[in-house]
């Protein structure tokens, strides 16, 4: 599986209408600590099961409505959704184990 790309027009039914728990990767293309972050998140994607998680990135430039809702001041900024709702988040750089085990938590 590769990440989802969001967007504040399909972030809902990605992310808050999903069945399976959410990796939401917030970011924008000018952020050093972002493009390091970016293949972490990616490999990641490809690691996982599709059929029990789902990884996804959201560009806070683009889409901003998104981001504020949710109070994304810092970027990277990660958060799980999990029925809709954001279970845990991370600011700054994450490794892959600590994530990959967070989203099996929960």
């Amino acid at each position: 599986m590769s990440e989802i790309i969001l967007t504040d027009q399909n972030f809902e039914a990605e992310v808050l209408q999903s069945a399976v728990p959410v990796l939401v990767d917030f970011w924008a293309p000018w952020c050093g600590p972002c493009r390091m972050q970016g293949p972490i998140v990616e490999e990641l994607a490809k690691e996982l099961d599709s059929s029990k998680f789902k990884v996804a990135t959201f560009n806070v430039d683009e889409s901003v409505v998104t981001a504020k809702q949710f109070n994304v001041m810092s970027i990277p900024t990660l958060i799980i959704f999990k029925n809709g709702k954001p279970v845990e988040q991370f600011v700054g750089v994450q490794q892959k184990d600590k994530l990959k085990s967070a989203l099996e938590k929960v």
